[in-house]
């Protein structure tokens, strides 16, 4: 077996405010990467695909490794905090479940005591477990740069496969949720080569909740690594908004959100097979809130 080459030489920078962050990012322009968990930098970094001069470690500021819930405010969980911690938290799963079960599904157990919610979505990856639950939940991401701090709602974030809004000097203090729908039930399904440890070739974001203007039922779906960014399947919310959510009914809803994707063929997947498990784990999830709120109701 052949040895891996070590990390290249960089400066190592501790920031204490986020003002001297965004100070240098800019005097350094593409020559800093934030450091977050580093589960993407540092080997990107051993393989060569980044050079930065200076890594900036952002994950010691305050409130970046914060998790907060407030029942009028809802959810704000800081962009440093890691998969691990959000799984656990009592205020994740209690009234975030779907947010839990994306964050735990996220590769092992070792890499999610590093990952960070924040490195999951600002690599923009079309494959990342929490943007479709972070959509489904109508998250909005906060952003500081030089002109301060501006809000973000997740739909606009994302704007192609590695590429995001946030502008030079910009970087990700953390996501806001809005107070949770109640009573209201959530799947987040994955599919991958293996069980565990494996990048998504499908991820299906499912909310189901009642809607109290109305006294009616809504869905959200959040489809993730079938597209050139994760996305809502917002037909099929649409026909599911207007139907009376039969067995038929979830079959039509899940065979539009098949028809919302757009998978390549890959190494690790043909993208006929994709829409296909689109369709089947949407249809599952859906039962399965679906049933679950029945239940809770």
């Amino acid at each position: 077996m052949f040895a891996r080459p070590g990390l290249p030489s960089f400066e190592y920078v501790r920031p204490s405010t986020a003002r001297e962050v965004v100070d240098r990012l800019l005097d350094l322009d593409d020559k800093a990467k934030l450091l977050m968990g580093g589960t993407d930098l540092f080997p990107g970094m051993r393989d060569g695909l980044f050079h930065p001069s200076t890594v900036i470690d952002v994950k010691y500021l305050p409130t970046m490794r914060q998790i907060d819930y407030r029942p009028d405010t809802g959810l704000h969980v800081g962009a440093a905090v890691t998969m691990n911690e959000i799984a656990r938290h009592p205020a994740v799963t209690n009234h975030y479940p779907l947010l839990a079960q994306a964050a735990a599904s996220v590769a092992s157990y070792q890499v999610r005591n590093r990952a960070t919610l924040g490195g999951n979505l600002c690599n923009a990856s079309p494959c990342a477990d929490t943007a479709p639950a972070t959509l489904v939940l109508e998250g909005q991401v906060v952003l500081y740069g030089g002109a301060g701090e501006r809000l973000v709602p997740a739909g606009q974030f994302f704007l192609g496969p590695g590429r995001t809004v946030l502008q030079p000097g910009e970087f990700m203090t953390a996501v806001r949720f809005p107070p949770s729908a109640s009573p209201s039930a959530a799947r987040y399904l994955k599919l991958g080569r293996c069980k565990s440890g494996d990048l998504s070739l499908v991820g299906v974001a499912i909310l189901c909740h009642c809607d109290a203007a109305d006294a009616g039922v809504r869905f959200r779906i959040g489809l993730g690594s079938v597209a050139p960014t994760a996305l809502r399947a917002e037909k099929a919310e649409g026909f599911l908004a207007a139907s009376r959510i039969t067995e038929s009914d979830l079959i039509g809803a899940a065979q539009l959100a098949m028809e919302a994707s757009s998978p390549i063929t890959d190494v690790r997947g043909t993208a006929s097979y994709q829409k296909a498990m689109v369709q089947t784990l949407t249809l599952r999830g859906l039962r399965e809130a679906w049933a679950q709120l029945q239940e809770a109701q």
